[in-house]
């Protein structure tokens, strides 16, 4: 079998397996966050938090929730990082630095994940699975729940609440990524990932020295970490490591955990709204982006240019023969089109076209499909927008789901937009501008500043993959990094809750023959349209500077 035909196997067996559990996940996700019923162990933490699951909260209420959970979930994992060398199960790891240590703090709170030190020679055990493995649930939860907030808006009429953070929060946590995590880390170990507390031991000699190698428990961070699309590997390999990624068939099934939340997100949002055709019109728009990226990435990968590239059946520097081309080209897609960050391969290693498309499917937003929770509402908003755009078009005043989308909502929807292009042009151009900065990058050209402004694009996009050859690990970057991941995370959500807010104070707007149908495939091409000419005329100048002057002159 050829290696593109064993592509286009993998990934009609993955499209397959993501529309078998499509409906089951989706409605049960929505029976959950519609639920009124709280189990024991949920009511033992809502008594532990001094919290009420039934009180509804509207947007100010639910913005301070996150807001404070978040905050403390900062200071707590920042102070373990600090305190580590005086804590049991250490490995002997020193106490992590301060700027270092509020970078990891923000990026995992943030659901970013991005990492600028090597798991296996910096965090011990307690860090690892008490800290970064415990915010690789709780961040997917926030995200999980402002997405709820933002579906309820739209599902209400004339109130303005949105429901209980706290309560979407311990419900989505226990009721939906832990059940699945515990099956998933299952299959993990199955495949060949490990799964211990054992300490450091020696593996062999090699070049006249000796390679160490510690264990750790880390199948079960390795599902939460593609399942609540965080990314964060518990080595600095990542998902390239065999550890974490042993063979094809896992790296399949992690691409699977990856995409399962936020393409069966849609279903939710179809059934709490009352209209499954929405949710289809959504993921039908998130499909068409995903399919898109991973052929195109697959076509430029494959493509033979000289006889190094025949030799290896397309651009195989920097990938795993174990994956190969096409199960590293759909995992690389699949990871900047969400907010995973995880990789199975080195992105700056591919061809110029090819890091190009990584560092686009950030950059549209990763809503294609998007983060957990996070993808959702980023589609939503962007569907918001395309309305507003259809009614420009036609001179009616827009509408979506029953609601208008007037003067307050499209501004909300403007600022959402606009948050992280400001972040990640500003802080390149910073980046590059100052002569310290530039010392960290090890190439030079259009390649380098590709280094540069991926690092923000994940950043503030909530990634938290690398493009690989940017020595990050300076106060620099570690300051300015964690910065962006905290403002690209939470102050979209400002906008999120008060577009939720506002829409949910409304009265239904009944349907006319004027009324633009957003269940519609014609709809659908106008959301791809939209999403792709906004990021189009945000970043093309950027992505001529880098990507694509580098793969026209290759």
């Amino acid at each position: 079998m050829s290696p593109q035909a064993a592509g286009l196997l993998q990934l009609t067996a993955l499209i397959a397996a993501l529309a078998l559990a499509y409906r089951p996940l989706g409605d049960h996700m929505a029976r959950v966050y519609s639920s009124e019923k709280h189990y024991a162990p949920e009511k033992w933490i809502y008594k532990v938090i001094g919290a009420n699951p039934a009180a509804e909260m509207r947007w100010p209420a639910y913005l301070r929730g996150v807001l404070a959970f978040s905050a403390v979930s900062v200071l707590f994992l920042y102070l373990l990082q600090r305190m580590q060398g005086s804590l049991p199960g250490s490995l002997g790891f020193s106490s992590i630095d301060p700027d270092q240590a509020f970078n990891t703090a923000a990026s995992f709170v943030a659901n970013t994940n991005w990492q600028s030190y090597s798991g296996e020679q910096a965090m011990g055990h307690v860090v690892q699975t008490g800290g970064l493995a415990v915010q690789n649930f709780l961040s997917a939860a926030v995200g999980m729940a402002v997405a709820v907030a933002l579906v309820r808006g739209f599902a209400r009429s004339r109130t303005g609440e949105l429901g209980n953070f706290w309560a979407d929060l311990v419900r989505g946590t226990i009721r939906i990524l832990l059940p699945i995590s515990v099956i998933g880390a299952l299959v993990l170990v199955a495949c060949g990932a490990i799964q211990n507390f054992s300490g450091i031991h020696q593996v062999g000699q090699f070049m006249g020295g000796t390679q160490e190698w510690n264990g750790g428990a880390v199948a079960s961070q390795e599902a939460i970490k593609e399942l609540g699309t965080n990314g964060g590997g518990y080595f600095n390999a990542n998902s390239a490591h065999p550890f974490e990624n042993p063979n094809p068939l896992s790296n399949l099934f992690e691409i699977f955990l990856i995409l399962l939340i936020p393409f069966a997100l849609t279903r939710t949002f179809g059934r709490m709204t009352g209209s499954l055709r929405q949710g289809y019109a959504i993921l039908g728009a998130m499909a068409v982006i995903w399919i898109g990226f991973v052929a195109l990435m697959m076509w430029t990968e494959f493509a033979h240019r000289g006889p190094a590239f025949e030799i290896a059946g397309g651009a195989m520097e920097g990938k795993e023969t174990r994956f190969g081309i096409a199960g590293s080209s759909i995992f690389a897609v699949s990871t900047t089109l969400t907010s995973t960050g995880a990789v199975n391969s080195f992105h700056s290693s591919y061809t110029g076209f090819g890091g190009g498309i990584t560092l686009l499917g950030m950059q549209l937003g990763e809503i294609a499909p998007g983060g957990v929770g996070s993808g959702l509402y980023g589609m939503l908003i962007m569907a918001v927008i395309a309305v507003f755009l259809a009614g420009l078009m036609v001179g009616r005043t827009p509408e979506y789901l029953g609601k208008k989308i007037g003067t307050r909502q499209i501004k909300l929807a403007a600022c959402y937009i606009l948050v992280t292009p400001v972040l990640v042009l500003g802080f390149t151009a910073a980046a590059l501008a100052l002569p310290t900065p530039a010392d960290s990058m090890t190439n030079s050209g259009a390649h380098g500043f590709s280094e540069i402004l991926y690092a923000y694009t994940s950043g503030a996009n909530n990634n938290g993959s690398a493009f690989a050859g940017l020595g990050a690990d300076t106060q620099w970057f570690n300051t300015t990094i964690g910065i962006a991941m905290l403002l690209g995370r939470f102050v979209p959500m400002v906008f999120v809750l008060a577009l939720a807010g506002s829409l949910a104070e409304q009265r239904p707007v009944p349907e006319t023959a004027g009324t633009l149908r957003t269940d519609k495939p014609l709809y659908a091409g106008l959301l791809v349209g939209t999403i792709l000419i906004i990021t189009g005329l945000t970043y093309f100048p950027a992505l001529a500077l880098g990507p694509l002057a580098e793969g026209l002159a290759s």
